[in-house]
């Protein structure tokens, strides 16, 4: 039985929310902690990411959801406590892990830090301690088997086990071909999360693909995907780039204008003229192309594109602006 009362939670923003909970077991109720983290720059499109994913747009960053989503999906979330245990003392949760006779081999007990309960190292550790000498088996150290973690968040205990995020998608930094003006490996990633939400089983197109960016992070995350590039030189490296990185070559050199297929979602880094002389028109009959082959577009620009795409037809349902430096892009979904 895991006492479970988080009534009285004096965080704020989405732990306000939380309502007093019942005593329940852990098949009738899962609780799950998230930590995230972005730069002053990103934080408009994590919290556009976190809405996709969890439907709502946490304002700070961590908080909590009935809803499970693997951290290792999203270059923000550093990782996700799967709650077993909550008490108002670190004396409570310790009652708990020694009355359930919590028994782990290789395990490792970790501190999360919150918001609003930052600890220093030697509390850290003593901490940890505390609660790795009182479940049953051996601790590792430095290769553990079972990742633990405990908590404080507002004026509650949290503990359970541990996933972080195994940052394996940071490997496509390494890529063979890059551009400057390239989405990077975080932004491509956040916007598939965007673009697919929590339906893995979305077919996505990217019309304007370059150097496959975009492309990478979809398979990366085994979601069906297609890409179209109209410049061969380009089409050729980001194929190279995909047997790089062992993934099905999904990529045709082609105009958008060739496709026959119908998808849910089309994603358009919309292209501007670096490599190849880019006008208005253009872009437009990419923005009118595109009705014709998704249900719904995530487009980025370096323009605000709001009016075109509202004469194009299209409904704006969100919106937000991604900043490196000086430069801004504005990434827009449209139904």
């Amino acid at each position: 039985m895991v006492m479970s009362y988080l009534a009285n939670i004096k965080d704020k923003g989405d732990l306000s929310k939380l309502k007093s909970l019942k005593l329940y077991n852990k098949a009738s109720l899962k609780l799950y902690f998230y930590t995230i983290n972005f730069s002053k720059d990103e934080e408009a499109l994590c919290k556009l990411e976190m809405k996709s994913l969890f439907k709502k747009s946490p304002k700070n960053k961590c908080f909590f959801s009935n809803h499970y989503v693997n951290p290792s999906r999203s270059p923000f979330i550093k990782q996700c406590l799967f709650v077993s245990f909550i008490g108002d003392s670190l004396d409570s949760i310790i009652n708990q892990v020694v009355s359930d006779k919590l028994h782990y081999e290789n395990f490792k007990v970790s501190y999360i830090p919150s918001q609003d309960n930052q600890v220093g190292f030697h509390e850290k550790r003593k901490i940890e301690n505390l609660i790795g000498l009182n479940i049953l088996g051996e601790a590792e150290m430095n290769n553990p088997d079972v990742l633990l973690a405990i908590s404080k968040v507002g004026n509650r205990w949290i503990f359970g086990i541990n996933e972080p995020n195994d940052n394996n998608w940071q490997l496509h930094n390494k890529k063979p071909y890059s551009y400057s003006n390239a989405l990077n490996v975080r932004v491509s990633r956040a916007i598939v999360n965007i673009a697919v939400g929590n339906n893995l089983k979305t077919k996505v197109v990217d019309p304007c693909c370059g150097i496959g960016t975009v492309i990478v992070e979809a398979l990366s995350l085994n979601i069906y995907i297609k890409g179209f590039e109209i410049n061969p030189s380009i089409a050729y490296k980001a194929k190279k780039i995909l047997e790089y990185f062992d993934y099905e070559d999904v990529i045709t050199n082609a105009n958008m204008t060739t496709i026959k297929d119908k998808f849910d979602v089309a994603i358009i880094d919309l292209p501007y003229g670096l490599f190849s002389p880019t006008t208005l028109e253009d872009q437009l009959t990419i923005i009118n192309g595109s009705r014709k082959i998704a249900d719904k577009i995530v487009i980025l620009t370096f323009e605000d594109m709001d009016k075109h795409l509202l004469s194009s037809g299209f409904k704006i349902i969100e919106k937000c602006d991604i900043s490196k430096g000086q430069f801004k892009r504005y990434l827009t979904i449209c139904v």
